[in-house]
């Protein structure tokens, strides 16, 4: 790589599908020398309770800030299913001009997320996915 991009990772991790995919993707990453920061790794620690009003900002704040931090937003997109906390990422990072880089892990897509990102590709395309030259390459599948 020519320089060290820093990538978010934007995916729900809420099951167990969610986990693996999201700790590929992390590994994949991570293997290649890309900075990450992964929410799921990076879990805010706080004096209140997961749920509580205090972590509930701090969560916001901190993942908006690094947002702003990446060169990149790497997007994990279950096509129907869609996160609203992973929508509402990539949705900014459109909004600041930052660059969403979709991987697709479902049988179809949105389209306002497949016209909103720069790129589609698959989680083994990641394993070799150009993030200093970011080719585009549109969405090919069903979309609603």
């Amino acid at each position: 790589m020519e320089n060290k991009i820093k990538v978010y990772l934007a995916s729900p991790f809420f099951n167990e599908e969610e986990l693996k995919n999201v700790e590929e993707a992390e590994r994949i990453l991570f293997s290649r020398g890309i900075e990450v920061f992964s929410p799921r790794l990076n879990e805010v620690r706080c004096e209140e309770n997961i749920g509580s009003p205090l972590w509930s900002k701090e969560t916001f704040m901190n993942d908006r800030r690094f947002i702003d931090w990446a060169d990149v937003v790497v997007m994990l997109y279950y096509g129907g299913y869609s996160d609203s906390g992973t929508a509402w990422e990539c949705g900014y990072a459109y909004g600041t001009n930052t660059p969403v880089v979709v991987v697709h892990l479902g049988e179809d897509s949105n389209l306002m997320i497949h016209e909103g990102c720069h790129t589609n590709i698959t989680l083994d395309e990641l394993n070799t996915y150009d993030f200093n030259k970011m080719p585009h390459k549109p969405y090919e599948g069903k979309m609603f």
